[in-house]
């Protein structure tokens, strides 16, 4: 509609071809649509008696959850959605792929939640079942990054000798100008970035290097099985991490803003040649996506901060976790995500080591031992007697450390 004003001349419609006008009008939509339907969908919850069923562990303050409505991630994916829908270029791929993420996790977590309330089964939604949905997405995902023509990574070329020469111009009074020794070509390739490494790009076809004339199909090959790998890795982190008020959906909120920054910089060419790192072009769009995922989580946390008067449940978290797999994924950041997802990284790895560790002491002494007093971490200090407030604020102040480290990457190398 504004590009059809803009060429009418109606004053101000131009500001819309912008993506930083866009974004911007994305993320205050976004925060205006979770702030307006939370309340009417918490009511809703409550008249549905959707509420949430707590299990007893020991955990101060435990009981006050119960009955606090749950399914509240359909505030978050609504408030994602419609302002994507409105604000960005829907015929770009990377566009449509993180759609596709956001209503394919969001509908596995809803049906998940809808066992668990309206079913009144608290097994939920059998996790084969859980990590089959995660793997097709991650396929899908490969191959279209794999097949999409509108998919791939403008890279410098150096010129040869000659080429160099010809690139002199002759300026008047004889001064000579050299053009810098080197051309852009774009190139479909699994190529990613290593952090702290000098020549920080890594492809994933060296792995397989000794398959000479299918080396670039069996690259693209790991690329797949590796994003299938990360989104399940990442989404069932963003699950485990949503056990206290607030802690998920703030933590999210950073790795957002992180990853909105890093999708500009990768889909602006002065930026990129600028830090010396991959272009690749129409990811800027995402940044508008990104806004979107900011402002649903924040304006999401007006409600879900302690105490919280609504849960995000799966229907949330799983695809809080795979957007931000996926989106770091295409922007060939998904080396930084055990530094930029930290603490999804340590609450899942605090769950398998308790595990693992009790399955092998029972399995050695006859009496299984554990770790951590409660996996995951955060209610490790539950049980300490740290408060929740504390806890959540301190788990934020590490996840906008790691998100400072990510960015930092960038230069340091």
């Amino acid at each position: 509609m504004f590009e059809y004003l803009n060429k009418m001349n109606v004053p101000g419609a131009g500001l819309f071809s912008y993506i930083s006008f866009r974004s911007a009008s994305a993320l205050i939509t976004s925060l205006i649509i979770s702030m307006i339907i939370g309340k009417s969908v918490i009511r809703w919850l409550q008249r549905m008696q959707i509420g949430e069923v707590v299990r007893n562990l020991g955990l101060e303050g435990q009981y006050k959850k119960e009955g606090t409505p749950s399914m509240g991630g359909v505030i978050i994916l609504s408030s994602i959605v419609i302002p994507v829908l409105l604000f960005a270029d829907l015929t770009n791929v990377y566009i449509l792929l993180m759609l596709l993420t956001t209503i394919w996790l969001g509908s596995i977590g809803f049906l998940d939640d809808y066992i668990k309330i309206f079913k009144k089964n608290k097994e939920g939604l059998a996790g084969k079942f859980k990590i089959a949905g995660q793997i097709i997405l991650g396929l899908v995902v490969g191959v279209v990054l794999y097949t999409s023509d509108q998919v791939y990574v403008r890279e410098k070329v150096p010129l040869r000798e000659g080429e160099i020469r010809q690139a002199t111009l002759l300026e008047p009074g004889n001064k000579t100008t050299k053009k810098p020794a080197y051309t852009y070509k774009n190139i479909k390739s699994t190529i990613t970035t290593i952090p702290f490494v000098k020549n920080h790009e890594f492809n994933y076809s060296w792995l397989v290097g000794f398959l000479k004339k299918n080396r670039e199909f069996w690259g693209w090959v790991v690329f797949v099985l590796v994003t299938i790998f990360i989104v399940t890795a990442v989404s069932n982190g963003a699950n485990l991490t949503d056990g206290l008020d607030g802690l998920a959906t703030g933590v999210s909120s950073v790795i957002g803003v992180t990853l909105g920054i890093l999708a500009y910089v990768s889909g602006n060419m002065v930026f990129a040649d600028y830090l010396n790192i991959m272009f690749i072009p129409y990811t800027g769009e995402l940044v508008i996506f990104a806004s979107s995922f900011i402002g649903a989580t924040i304006g999401f946390l007006w409600y879900n901060a302690y105490p919280a008067q609504v849960f995000m449940g799966d229907t949330g978290s799983l695809s809080l976790g795979g957007i931000i797999a996926v989106f770091a994924i295409i922007i060939r950041k998904e080396l930084l995500i055990p530094i930029l997802c930290g603490i999804f990284l340590v609450e899942s790895m605090s769950v398998i080591l308790q595990v693992a560790y009790f399955k092998f002491t029972r399995r050695r002494t006859g009496t299984g031992k554990r770790i951590f007093l409660m996996a995951p971490l955060h209610h490790h200090y539950q049980m300490k007697g740290y408060t929740e407030p504390k806890i959540v604020t301190r788990f934020w102040i590490i996840a906008i450390m790691l998100a400072v480290i990510t960015v930092v990457t960038l230069k340091i190398r």
